[in-house]
């Protein structure tokens, strides 16, 4: 029945005599397979017995069992087959019920399944499944790892703006280094097409009244503000509401602004005193920050609010460095919810800073301080929006690791997003959450007052196990080689709070990047699955120059589906690598 119904497709093709390597790609999708054409490319020399560049229909056929014939596949479909050549309506309720973890299971969605893939029309009328409708079922998006419900928005978007992670890109103009090298328009674009919803736009005075964008102080070249705006208004909108928030410095109070509305500001310019440090003297602030003991040795040592310990010492002062800028009144009205105040402690932020005021911190003070004082921090970030933003030194737009800023509840940690490399494969997985809205609601341990959660010391959880069995790769990317003969293995990593970070490796498959299989299980203990993220990354071994990048995939372990799963895979730079994946079976508990 099925070399009828294959037959049928292919013989048309056929009637002129051999095809070439391009035909027989063309034939394959017009089968739904999707394959690479380097791969394709192998398989066909592989197969052109004459070597003439030119395949018979039996080659052809031949071509087709080796990309569509797994034997991983081939087993789980003969485990539920009762004749080894049909799934049964029933067959499949039982494969999505006891394998795939379907919630609701009912005959309707197995009908709906098999309706949707099986392409031998005699046997979808009989609402049965042959092993060609199953194959492209299982590679099909049902069958990805990332869980369909995690695709849309659905946690609850009514809570203050402090209560939520938000994709935050950091001098989101420049495409290349911090110091010499070009702004560039695409820096937008490219980070709200990747969902980035904290844009940063460093707005300065240009010939003739003409606004321009750069990086202040430095030979990085110019662009026109109102180019950068109709970037923004073109691209930031496509899953938004149309709204706005404007993060800068702000001249006088809220009441006062209100008291402007309807006013004519063009061309009312206000000045703004403000605390400055160059290179030496910020690495200089960080350590006289660190040192720093604002409670007084005679008061109580315990804080009320936050029940922190306050340690014994005196009040330091150092002169600050001042500048003087002139801020357009228009500009300055319009920030309200989120206006920029310079972090002095946590201690001042707690006595005098306002809802609508909120902090930037650079990389390294703020892993001082939350090592010094995590709950203090934690505290802060509760009430407070904090901004963290790459060093000064990392000049050539490096990333740090995120993860430890989300640690702590940290809304917007900022990267360079033109870079690319571990920090943003992390940012990137962390927001395909929540329909890759950009805004993800923290865990209740860090927005509710009551909780005292350390990340670095956890006293009470409820752990998830976490198992991967790691069956094969599919089709898997080759860079610098149009042999399909690579070396590979797979790693597997945990990020999270420090006790969860783990990483465990397959052994390496010798000569087989088309489909190497592994059928290895890792088992992982998760103690904070709410902050927890998965990745996995595939290699090619070398011995002398060292393992080859060849993709990688991460996600949020919440957002995992159970079961059978194939697990997509990326570039370096981001982009899709399909059809090139990984085939895992994946359980937990709690």
């Amino acid at each position: 029945m099925e070399m009828r119904w294959f037959l049928s497709k292919i013989q048309d093709d056929f009637r002129g005599g051999k095809i070439n390597l391009e035909k027989t790609q063309r034939l394959l999708e017009k089968l739904d397979i999707r394959c690479s054409y380097i791969h394709v490319k192998q398989i066909f020399k592989d197969n052109d017995r004459l070597k003439q560049g030119r395949i018979t229909i039996e080659e052809f056929r031949a071509i087709y069992r080796i990309i569509t014939h797994r034997e991983e596949i081939i087993e789980i479909f003969n485990t539920y087959s009762e004749n080894r050549k049909i799934l049964l309506e029933n067959n499949l309720v039982q494969f999505l019920t006891q394998e795939q973890y379907t919630a609701e299971m009912s005959k309707t969605i197995a009908f709906e399944i098999i309706q949707k893939y099986e392409p031998i029309e005699e046997v979808r009328k009989a609402r049965q499944m042959s092993f060609e409708g199953f194959t492209r079922y299982m590679d099909s998006p049902e069958c990805l790892l990332f869980k369909n419900e995690c695709r849309k928005v659905y946690q609850d978007m009514t809570h203050p703006l402090n209560d939520y992670f938000i994709s935050s890109s950091h001098n989101t103009y420049l495409v290349s280094d911090q110091l010499v090298g070009p702004s560039d328009l695409w820096g937008y674009v490219s980070a709200l097409v990747k969902g980035c919803r904290c844009l940063e736009i460093d707005c300065w005075d240009g010939a003739q009244n003409e606004p321009v964008v750069y990086h202040g102080y430095t030979l990085t070249s110019k662009l026109l503000f109102k180019t950068v705006i109709q970037a923004i208004h073109k691209y930031a909108f496509m899953a938004l509401k149309f709204k706005v928030l404007v993060k800068n410095k702000k001249i006088g109070t809220l009441k006062e602004t209100h008291e402007r509305k309807g006013s004519d500001k063009r061309g009312k310019v206000e000045e703004w005193e403000e605390e400055v440090a160059d290179l030496e003297e910020e690495e200089e602030e960080e350590k006289f920050k660190e040192s720093e003991i604002f409670e007084s040795v005679l008061g109580d040592n315990q804080d009320k609010e936050t029940g922190v310990k306050k340690l014994p010492g005196v009040m330091l002062f150092k002169k600050k460095k001042t500048r003087k800028l002139k801020i357009a009144l228009a500009l300055s009205d319009l920030v309200i919810y989120t206006k920029a105040e310079k972090f002095k402690s946590f201690q001042h932020s707690r006595l005098y800073q306002q809802f609508n005021e909120n902090n930037s911190i650079g990389e390294t003070q703020a892993r001082k301080l939350s090592k010094l004082r995590v709950h203090e921090f934690i505290f802060h970030t509760r009430r407070f929006i904090t901004r963290i933003y790459p060093k000064a030194t990392r000049a050539d737009s490096s990333n740090f690791n995120p993860q430890e800023f989300w640690n702590i509840g940290c809304q917007m940690v900022a990267l360079n997003f033109q870079t690319p490399g571990l920090p943003m494969d992390l940012q990137n997985g962390k927001f395909l959450d929540n329909g890759g809205s950009g805004y993800i609601l923290k865990p209740h341990f860090l927005r509710e007052s009551e909780s005292y959660f350390n990340p670095s010391n956890i006293k009470e959880s409820m752990p998830i196990t976490l198992t991967i069995r790691l069956i094969s790769g599919i089709q898997l990317p080759l860079t610098h080689s149009s042999s399909n003969k690579g070396d590979t293995l797979v790693i597997i990593e945990v990020f999270g709070v420090p006790n969860d970070q783990m990483k465990q490796q397959t052994r390496v498959i010798k000569k087989n990047a088309f489909s190497p299989r592994w059928n290895e299980t890792f088992t992982f203990i998760i103690h904070v699955p709410e902050l927890a993220l998965i990745r996995f990354v595939v290699e090619s071994q070398g011995l002398i120059a060292g393992n080859e990048f060849l993709g990688q995939y991460t996600l949020p372990l919440l957002c995992m589906n159970k079961g059978y799963r194939r697990v997509p895979l990326f570039s370096r730079m981001g982009e899709s690598l399909e059809p090139a994946s990984l085939f895992v079976y994946v359980w937990y508990v709690r």
